[in-house]
């Protein structure tokens, strides 16, 4: 089976700092991609950065040239390095990995999630 653990997140104030980081550990082949999403209180999850085979990155536009997303192939992690942070930043961040891995006794490709990890800014 795939698990994914989080961690970071918390509370900041406008123009600090936070780094996310979600490992995928298991039974896994393969990553295909991973990513962070987040979702705010009352809007739908959307799409913060992804990387691609560790290296073909997207971002949102509204967290372009304050974010950065990188992956360590070595132990399946994806960090999300977030500066210069924003009070609309705040949601719950979550994390998402396409995986080539096994669920019960079938191999497959498989979309995993991570648990929400909350990140306020606040002053």
């Amino acid at each position: 089976q795939v698990q994914l653990e989080e961690s970071g997140g918390g509370l900041v104030q406008p123009g600090e700092s936070l780094r996310l980081s979600c490992t995928a550990s298991g039974n896994i082949f393969s990553i295909s991609n991973m990513g962070w999403y987040r979702q705010a209180p009352g809007k739908q999850r959307e799409l913060v950065a992804s990387i691609v085979s560790g290296r073909i990155t997207t971002y949102s536009d509204s967290v372009k040239g304050r974010f950065h997303i990188s992956r360590e192939f070595a132990n399946n992690t994806v960090a999300l390095q977030m500066d210069s942070l924003r009070p609309e930043d705040t949601a719950v961040y979550y994390c998402h990995v396409n995986l080539f891995g096994q669920k019960g006794t079938a191999w497959g490709q498989y979309d995993y999630w991570g648990q929400g990890t909350q990140v306020t800014v606040s002053s």
